[in-house]
């Protein structure tokens, strides 16, 4: 599979601390690992935090944001439309997850795709 290189507007990878401890440690576990740029083990802790946790939207969104910089365009795609169904009613998160969608969208080639994403994006504010 042919990757482009992720476009310069990412938003940054970053991890959101909720959750119970365990899941709380893991995250800090993967902050440390986006730092470090070490994505791979970020989404590794991200994941193990899911598994303790499936239904938190946060973790859904910073796993779609660690593939979207991985180059994973698709994956990013669906995690962040999962947090989007898991999000009730957080708008923000809901307008950061289209955001993330438009971005590997427009990655990926699709334009008019991410322009309705980040039409929603706007919407969900």
């Amino acid at each position: 599979m042919l990757f482009r290189s992720p476009p310069a507007d990412l938003p940054p990878a970053e991890i959101t601390r909720e959750g119970n401890q365990a899941v709380v440690a893991l995250l800090d576990s993967a902050d440390k690992y986006v730092k470090s740029n070490q994505l791979d083990k970020a989404g590794a802790a991200l994941e193990r935090a899911l598994r303790i946790e499936p239904r938190n939207a946060g973790i859904w969104h910073d796993l779609a944001q660690i593939r979207l910089h991985q180059g994973q365009y698709q994956q990013a795609e669906s995690l962040a439309s999962k947090s989007n169904n898991l999000a009730g009613g957080n708008r923000a998160l809901q307008a950061r997850n289209w955001k993330v969608i438009a971005s590997a969208r427009k990655a990926a080639g699709n334009g008019s795709g991410a322009e309705e994403a980040e039409a929603r994006a706007v919407q969900s504010r």
